[in-house]
């Protein structure tokens, strides 16, 4: 049986309203609620899926988070990329156990700790960002999940390149993705995985065009995900009144190498446009 330990990141869900807290546990500290409060002391040695109480009585489950859940409940000064987007680009970039991926737009690190997640002890993640503030944040929420020992951090704009290369996936969440290409294409293996995500028509189509002309890149793949959930009560099965809808258009694409292309000779652009 699971028991809390320590350092472990839970999961504490009311039982109430449903209403979630996520934290390390640490000897001496508490979970301050509006019911109340709960001593980390008190959860070191129980059961994962017990519930528990308040001082005041109140119970929570005390419960292990799952990826989405850390996503979801991230400290946040952007909007994140969703879960639902999250787990089908970690799909098309090809991530597992050991990969190697370059993130261009970290923001508040929702998409690094699912990457992180994945990648494993023997992988790593390269993640570039141009806001200090949002890079600080974001080291915070990969540290509060004990995954930072996997992620290298690096503040600066991309323009320049990257440092890294033969890496299996480039993955830009910035403003202007088409003006990176090269950039990526540089990093990147021969038939490693190029994807990003942008919010809008116009941006779908500048990256669509750029890409479909890049000798350095193939098969490229346009999509979109909406996510409707249902109600749970036996009594009225039927969809939420509210989903999830649009959050942005991603875009996917392989690295090739085509006659007369050679990618080690490519050359960042040299306007000087910074990423968002």
């Amino acid at each position: 049986m699971r028991r809390v330990q320590p350092g472990d990141t839970v999961l504490l869900v009311s039982d109430k309203d449903h209403r979630c807290y996520i934290r390390t546990v640490e000897a001496g500290r508490k979970l301050e609620t509006h019911r109340g409060f709960i001593a980390h002391d008190a959860l070191i040695g129980q059961p994962i899926g017990l519930r528990v109480y308040t001082h005041l009585g109140f119970p929570y489950f005390l419960l292990t988070p799952t990826t989405e859940e850390l996503i979801r409940y991230i400290r946040r000064k952007s909007q994140i990329i969703f879960p639902k987007d999250a787990g089908y680009i970690i799909m098309k970039l090809g991530i597992k156990p050991g990969s190697s991926i370059i993130e261009a737009g970290m923001g508040s690190g929702g998409l690094c700790i699912a990457l992180a997640t994945m990648v494993g002890d023997t992988g790593h993640v390269f993640s570039y960002e141009v806001r200090e503030d949002m890079q600080q944040l974001a080291v915070q929420n990969l540290a509060r999940v004990n995954l930072a020992g996997r992620v290298t951090c690096k503040l600066r704009d991309i323009t320049a390149g990257f440092d890294e290369v033969d890496v299996d996936a480039v993955f830009l969440d910035v403003s202007t993705p088409h003006r990176f290409l090269d950039q990526a294409r540089s990093a990147l293996r021969g038939g490693g995985v190029l994807g990003c995500i942008v919010p809008t028509v116009n941006q779908l189509t500048e990256m669509m065009e750029a890409l479909v002309t890049h000798p350095g890149y193939g098969f490229v793949e346009a999509s979109e995900l909406l996510l409707r959930s249902f109600k749970t009560l036996p009594s009225r099965v039927r969809p939420e009144d509210q989903m999830v809808g649009h959050t942005g258009y991603l875009i996917f694409a392989r690295a090739v190498i085509q006659v007369g292309y050679d990618p080690d000779k490519v050359m960042p652009i040299s306007n000087n446009v910074a990423q968002s």
